[in-house]
């Protein structure tokens, strides 16, 4: 799109210092400082080389063609005068560009003396599809923030830090090496810069560190909170910036593409492949591609217990913002979760009730989602609240999760796999789904269903050696166990085939050892592909029994294997990943099946406004996150099968973190409402073209 979309921002004048003049260093962005140029004059002679070959490339880049013989093959760049001192910024990144026909993962790691790839060194690595080219960042500070001496963090992810990985004054070597390739590659690096503004803050003035709107204290930036009165102003700023851009013209009331193609029209979201891609059409028929957001909610409350000392100016029992006080339990990773139950306060709402006034919850709902259509979205997206999507205003997609027995042999991030052969599997998710009736069942503007998030699908035989080292009373393993029986008659003949010593088929169920996986590997793959069939073809049949014209778009794939992605096609409407890349252009799923694809979650995040986290994808800046996410989101348009992007989240986390520690910057709007200038822009700029750009190819 030639059209620019323009963001009004409010510009107030302050005469305001930082509370005990914490800061000591500078504030604002470093100059970046350029470590390598590859251009005229520069002696490839100087690159010490691993199984590669150098050669400085018409444009200036450094190519670099590996062979595959050595385990790390690459090359190592020394420092011009034997060592830099970066201590004054954050990262050193470079821009790697795949000239090759296959994929390629490339390290970069930045060296203290005496590294052993191990200690002393921090690594980072992109993985490029032919032709693809990145940005690779490594931090040689893990935070924005260095204190000038240690203290003692909880419930946070990221923070302010004394020292990291490496001594940032004493850089004495670059590499950039593939790790145990099978064949020989091709591949450029140019740019290579320190950038980023690591400041000093004085430990001993630090807390409190959090401020009455919930901000980082000891720190400025382009779009802070400094008083009430620019939070009001800020919103009012925005209130002329939605009137200036209500959102793309040629849409209907779902936002599919008024304007466009005309299919069936069958009163509910369905997918068709129309012109060699992938769609969804809307229940007027129109093409239909899935734009949005999850975690579209107010709540967003941060742990206090343990760490009042951190607040400054905590509300009192009776003061009105009391009632943000809640108690949290839900910590499965991090110091809360042996720290559960916990006391918490939410500044996001707190700051909706200074903005908005006594009726914040509806007031706070409407501009959702008139946000939304202004920024060329038109999806709520998984982990939403039912009272903001209810509105039906702008479609939405249903989050099914319950709970039942587990596999007891199984493990996993987020917890144990579910039993598929227990009775409570389906039970529970009946019971689940009936408390949808009048809600999102039936409903046109209920896109479809994702059951379950982020499972532990493991390898090929992860589940079905855990049914093999679970009790003997476990479901999954009698069934197996009854399988095996109906397949080799005889115990001896398993042990024959596995090289175990089981006296009796009642002997290898009360057995918990596992059996030699590569021997029993037949058996194993077999059965996980029972289990994960019977888990999606459960769900399919209990949904469609209560939703038969709704989208059952499966559970979120984190981390999967072909077997499972298999089973999923098999079962689901439409397949989810959770994909925290930089690119999904080329997502497909195994043995290119046909089938739609959808992206439940993705961001990306910076260190550039006051918080101490990137999240799982690291971008320089605010800018720089804003084309990451053009760039991610029309790589999606472009690919044939993937029929929507879900950017997670709506709002950033806590600086302070939720219940497992996560405080990522990663939301649209910021701790106090404020929409992020940089990327709505570019919101608006993919959104509001996006059904010309898939449907032409551009």
């Amino acid at each position: 799109m030639a059209k620019k979309f323009a963001v009004s921002i409010v510009i107030i004048v302050l005469s305001w210092v930082l509370p005990g003049a914490a800061v000591l260093g500078s504030t604002g962005e470093a100059k970046l400082k350029v470590l390598f140029d590859f251009g005229k004059g520069f002696d490839v002679g100087d690159v010490e080389k691993n199984d590669a070959k150098v050669a400085v490339a018409k444009g200036g880049a450094l190519r670099i063609e590996t062979g595959h013989e050595e385990r790390w093959p690459g090359i190592t760049l020394k420092g011009p005068q034997g060592m830099w001192d970066l201590s004054k910024y954050e990262y050193v990144s470079v821009d790697v560009k795949n000239l090759g026909d296959k994929e390629v993962k490339v390290y970069f790691r930045v060296d203290n003396p005496g590294s052993d790839g191990t200690k002393d060194c921090v690594t980072e690595n992109i993985t490029l599809k032919p032709k693809a080219a990145e940005r690779l960042v490594v931090r040689v500070f893990p935070s924005a923030w260095r204190l000038t001496e240690p203290l003692k963090l909880i419930g946070m992810r990221g923070y302010p830090v004394h020292s990291g990985k490496v001594d940032a004054s004493k850089i004495n070597q670059l590499m950039v090496f593939l790790n145990n390739p099978d064949a020989d590659h091709l591949f450029e690096i140019d740019n290579i810069v320190a950038g980023g503004r690591v400041q000093t803050v004085d430990a001993k003035s630090f807390f409190p560190f959090i401020d009455e709107f919930g901000q980082f204290i000891h720190t400025d930036w382009p779009g802070k909170t400094h008083f009430l009165g620019e939070l009001v102003a800020y919103g009012k700023a925005e209130e002329k910036e939605l009137v200036k851009y209500p959102g793309p013209a040629d849409r209907d009331k779902y936002g599919g593409w008024a304007a466009g193609p005309k299919l069936k029209a069958t009163g509910f979201f369905r997918v068709e492949k129309y012109k060699g891609k992938w769609w969804l059409v809307d229940p007027e028929g129109r093409l239909f591609w899935s734009h949005g957001v999850d975690c579209v909610r107010s709540t967003n409350g941060t742990p206090i217990s343990d760490r009042e000392h951190y607040f400054r100016n905590l509300p009192g029992s009776s003061s009105r913002f009391a009632m943000f006080y809640s108690t949290g339990s839900w910590a499965p990773h991090g110091y809360y979760n042996e720290h559960s139950p916990y006391k918490t306060y939410d500044f996001s709402r707190a700051n909706f009730l200074r903005k908005y006034g006594r009726d914040w919850e509806r007031k706070f709902a409407e501009i959702t989602h008139r946000r939304l259509k202004s920024w060329g979205m038109n999806t709520i997206a998984n982990w939403s609240d039912s009272d903001i999507y209810l509105m039906r205003k702008t479609p939405y997609v249903c989050t099914v999760s319950y709970s039942s027995r587990r596999l007891e042999g199984s493990k996993g991030y987020w917890g144990k796999f579910y039993d598929v052969f227990d009775p409570s599997f389906r039970e529970a998710l009946r019971a689940r789904l009936a408390s949808e009736k009048g809600k999102s069942i039936g409903d046109p503007w209920c896109i479809g269903y994702f059951v379950h998030n982020e499972l532990a699908w493991g390898d090929e035989v992860s589940l079905s050696l855990a049914a093999i080292i679970s009790p003997p009373e476990q479901p999954s393993k009698k069934v197996f166990v009854e399988e095996l029986k109906a397949k080799y008659k005889t115990i001896d003949k398993l042990n024959a085939v596995w090289g175990t010593g089981h006296a009796t088929w009642e002997a290898l169920l009360q057995s918990t050892e596992a059996p030699d996986k590569n021997k029993a590997r037949a058996d194993l793959t077999a059965f996980y592909t029972r289990i994960a069939e019977m888990y999606f073809k459960t769900i399919r049949e209990e949904l469609k029994k209560v939703a038969p014209d709704q989208l059952y778009m499966g559970c979120r794939f984190a981390w999967v294997n072909d077997r499972a992605a298999r089973a999923a096609s098999k079962f689901c409407d439409i397949v989810g990943y959770n994909r925290y890349r930089y690119s999904v252009e080329e997502q497909r799923l195994p043995d290119d099946i046909d089938k739609p694809i959808i992206i439940g979650e993705f961001h990306f995040g910076a260190l550039d406004r006051g918080m101490f986290h990137t999240g799982l994808r690291k971008t320089t800046d605010q800018k720089d996150r804003a084309a990451k996410y053009e760039s991610y989101v029309r790589g999606a348009l472009r690919n044939p099968y993937i029929v929507g992007t879900h950017w997670f989240q709506y709002k950033d986390q806590a600086t302070t973190g939720r219940g497992d520690g996560e405080n990522y910057q990663i939301g649209f709007v910021d701790v106090c409402d404020k929409p992020y200038p940089e990327i709505v822009e570019v919101c608006r700029e993919v959104g509001y073209g996006m059904y010309e750009y898939r449907l032409k190819g551009q």
